[in-house]
C-alpha cells in the first residue's frame, strides 16, 4: 500500500520559479527544504491538507477551459489569491467567475513573466453553506521544530510512561530525537508551570509539553495543587505565546492514572504530543497569514495641524 506520495511540478523559467515561490508562500504554504546544485534548484511546500487530482477532458467546452494551465492550484479563498497576485503585479489573462460575489465559485488564470501559465480555483465563503475547507488548521509534520518536555520526579512510576509516549509521539511526526528534544525534570507537579515558562521565553522552542501525575488524596490538596498547576501551564502559555501541551494526569486512584498511561485509556503522553506538534504548525501558520488577505486598507494618520497655544503672559 502507499503510504504517502509527493508531487513535483517543474518550472522551466528560474524568474518564474522564485517568483512562484514567493506567491505560494504569500498565499500561505509552509516552506520545507529547499535544494539547489548546479543542475538547478527546488523548494518544498507544505500545504496544511493535500489532495492528489487525476483529470481528464473530454473536449473544450466553451471559455472555460479555454487556458490550458501547467499548475492547477485549488486554494480555499480565491478572493484574497487575486489581492496577492495583483500585490505582486502578475498579470491575470481571465477571472471567468469576476470579482461579483454572487458568483460561488472562482477560477482564474495568472501568466508569469517567463511563461507559465497557472489556474486558481476554490469556493467563495458564504453566509449558508458548508464553510469546513476555510477553516485553519495544524498539521502533525514535526521536522525542523524544537520542543521541550517539563516531566515531573513525583509518582515517576506513572510520569516516565507518559514520557515515554510524548518521545514516541513527537519522533512519529518526524521529530529529531537526538537534536530537538530537550527533556527538563522538576520534583512535583506543581514546579512544572514555572519551568514551562523559563523554557518558552527563551523562544528557542516551538512548543512544551507539561508531564505530571497527580493522586487525590485525603486531604485539599490536590484540588489546590491540580488548580494551580493548570492556572499555571494556561496562563504561561497565553503571555508567551509558546504552545504548551498539557498531559497532567489529575485522577482519583492510582488505576486510573494506569489506564491513562499506556493500558486501557492509551497514553495521555502521546496525546500531548501530537496536540503541542499541531499547536506548533497552527501557530507559525497564523503568524505567516499575509497581509493582503486583509482588506488593504491603512489607516491614515490625520494630516490636521493641531492649533499652536498663545504663549501666557
Amino acid at each position: 500500500m502507499i503510504q504517502w506520495i509527493y508531487l513535483n511540478s517543474v518550472v522551466k523559467d528560474r524568474k518564474d520559479f522564485d517568483l512562484l515561490t514567493r506567491l505560494l508562500e504569500a498565499l500561505g504554504l509552509r516552506k520545507g527544504d529547499a535544494f539547489e546544485d548546479g543542475r538547478g534548484c527546488s523548494q518544498e511546500f507544505l500545504p496544511a491538507m493535500q489532495r492528489f487530482d487525476l483529470t481528464h477532458r473530454k473536449k473544450i467546452v466553451g471559455n472555460s477551459l479555454a487556458i490550458d494551465a501547467d499548475l492547477a492550484i485549488t486554494i480555499s479563498d480565491p478572493d484574497s489569491a487575486v489581492q496577492i497576485v495583483q500585490k505582486l503585479g502578475l498579470k491575470i489573462l481571465e477571472d471567468y467567475s469576476g470579482p461579483d460575489g454572487e458568483h460561488r465559485l472562482r477560477n482564474f488564470f495568472v501568466q508569469l513573466p517567463g511563461g507559465m501559465k497557472l489556474r486558481f480555483i476554490g469556493l467563495r465563503a458564504t453566509d449558508s453553506g458548508d464553510i469546513g475547507h476555510l477553516a485553519l488548521e495544524g498539521n502533525l509534520l514535526g521536522n525542523g521544530k524544537r520542543f521541550a518536555i517539563v516531566v515531573s520526579r513525583f509518582n515517576s512510576f506513572i510520569t516516565e510512561r507518559l514520557l515515554s509516549g510524548v518521545i514516541d509521539g513527537l519522533v512519529r511526526c518526524g521529530v529529531d530525537r537526538h537534536e530537538d528534544i530537550e527533556i527538563v525534570r522538576v520534583p512535583g507537579a506543581f514546579e512544572v508551570p514555572s519551568a514551562a515558562r523559563s523554557l518558552a521565553e527563551t523562544k528557542k522552542y516551538n512548543a512544551i509539553v507539561c508531564i505530571g501525575c497527580l493522586l487525590r488524596g485525603d486531604t485539599a490538596h490536590y484540588d489546590v495543587i491540580a488548580n494551580e498547576v493548570t492556572r499555571g501551564i494556561g496562563q504561561s502559555a497565553q503571555e508567551t505565546g509558546v504552545p504548551h501541551a498539557l498531559g497532567v494526569l489529575t485522577c482519583d486512584t492510582l488505576e486510573q492514572a494506569i489506564d491513562r498511561a499506556g493500558l486501557k485509556m492509551g497514553n495521555k503522553g502521546f496525546e500531548a504530543a501530537l496536540a503541542a506538534v499541531e499547536m506548533a504548525n497552527l501557530t507559525k501558520a497564523i503568524s505567516s497569514r499575509p497581509s493582503a488577505v486583509g482588506s488593504g486598507k491603512s489607516r491614515k494618520k490625520s494630516s490636521a495641524k493641531k492649533p499652536k497655544k498663545k504663549p501666557t503672559k
